[in-house]
């Protein structure tokens, strides 16, 4: 128990200044095997980890504990074109450039049918860091930096020999600063002025729930859901003045459906769909909204119905194979594709969250040890570019703000059966 709990504490303090994703704000998978094949996990179980994706899981895998990090790369550019006030600019955001995105999993058999567990991992974010001010926004260096984890106790029932099911407490943390928004600590901008920039780390705490089922239709077929709540957060009162309704930045609900298929006795393909809500929380789906000639915000920043990012809900496709290349090495690849959340039209507050990429390009292997198996992953976000489409108010000038970004990760993880 020592052990868990040292593995437990080093997860906790690994979690570093920013978890950030690649579904808009929110991580492409969870656990280093289940990235390495596009993310999916509604069906497909490979050790503790998959509890995060699939509570219902955990009664499958048994007594088991996995800890990993995953080194996450993102290439930020933006630029502001054919802008009449002189807020013209070309940068990239990567003052900040790699990130470690740790995660720990514990699950023991409470009997031969229920599962008690916990799984910690950094669940999404965001971050942007400017070497020099954006002349639009204010007169220090802009950048934004949201980081989530999650700590779920989980467990999990195994209901007969085909079906279980599963329920994981999520125990959320965040924190975030805002850097470079003078132009809108004002009170013709916000509703809070002093709570909109340069205030350093603020956090957040809150919960919701993660159900799940996973279910053996056939030999070879299994089928999981899983639908987690929106979670909802305390409210960053040092930002009170920038997000809608007094600092409130939830994590929106979600759900998918997937299927894993054995389609021989060494390779196993599974495919997940999957819904991010990102409509659940008013600081993230919000538009700008209509601005003055003067360049004041309509929508007042903080205000219950305040201006936001204009983000649109996120429907998810992955697709990962696994294949057994002998008794000591498997090896897995994956896809993940879903439109980005941005609008064309509303990319002007998005320089500082471009969460555009699309499509990901996944791999991985592990390799079985005397005492476990070693797991590595990595993910490629190509390159995708959001132009602006009468995005920049002309009461800032008018013109286009342009967005786009590539990722890269690569993971490591060491998992064992107790």
């Amino acid at each position: 128990m020592q052990k868990t709990q040292l593995m437990l504490a080093l997860a906790i303090a690994g979690f570093s200044a920013s978890a950030l994703a690649t579904n808009g704000m929110v991580s492409h998978g969870t656990g280093i095997k289940h990235k390495a094949m596009g993310g999916v996990g509604a069906a497909y179980v490979s050790g503790a980890m998959s509890g995060a994706s699939n509570p219902a899981s955990m009664a499958v895998v048994g007594k088991s504990m996995e800890v990993g990090v995953d080194i996450f790369a993102p290439d930020r550019n933006t630029s502001i074109t054919g802008n009449g006030a002189g807020f013209n600019m070309s940068m990239h955001a990567n003052e900040d450039s790699n990130f470690l995105i740790p995660e720990f999993a514990y699950n023991t058999m409470l009997d031969a049918n229920k599962s008690l567990g916990i799984v910690v991992y950094g669940n999404g974010g965001m971050n942007t860091s400017y070497p020099d001010r954006i002349a639009a926004f204010g007169t220090s260096k802009a950048g934004i930096d949201l980081a989530q984890m999650f700590i779920a106790p989980t467990m999990s029932i195994k209901l007969n020999e085909q079906h279980s099911v599963g329920a994981s407490m999520n125990l959320a943390y965040q924190r975030f600063k805002a850097s470079g928004l003078e132009n809108f600590n004002n009170a013709a901008q916000t509703s809070a002025v002093g709570s909109v920039t340069n205030n350093g780390y603020d956090d957040a705490t809150g919960f919701g729930v993660r159900l799940g089922w996973l279910g053996q239709v056939s030999p070879t077929v299994s089928v999981g859901a899983f639908y987690q709540t929106e979670t909802n957060m305390s409210k960053f009162d040092k930002y009170k003045g920038l997000f809608a309704e007094q600092g409130n930045l939830d994590i929106p609900s979600m759900y998918g459906l997937g299927i894993s298929v054995k389609a021989s006795p060494k390779t196993t393909v599974a495919v997940d769909v999957q819904q991010i809500n990102y409509s659940d929380v008013k600081a993230m789906s919000n538009p700008l909204g209509p601005v003055s000639a003067f360049g004041v915000l309509s929508k007042t920043l903080g205000t219950d119905n305040g201006a936001g990012f204009g983000w649109r809900d996120m429907t998810v496709f992955k697709i990962g194979v696994e294949h057994q290349l002998n008794n000591d090495l498997t090896l897995r690849a994956g896809w993940n594709y879903a439109r980005q959340p941005i609008p064309n039209g509303e990319t002007f507050f998005n320089l500082l969250a471009p969460g555009v990429v699309e499509q990901h390009l996944t791999l991985g292997a592990s390799w079985k040890t005397a005492g476990g198996e070693w797991n590595v992953s990595y993910m490629h976000a190509f390159e995708k570019e959001v132009l602006g489409s009468g995005s920049v108010p002309a009461g800032f000038g008018a013109g286009e703000a342009n967005l786009k970004m590539s990722q890269d990760a690569l993971g490591v993880s060491y998992s064992w059966k107790m």
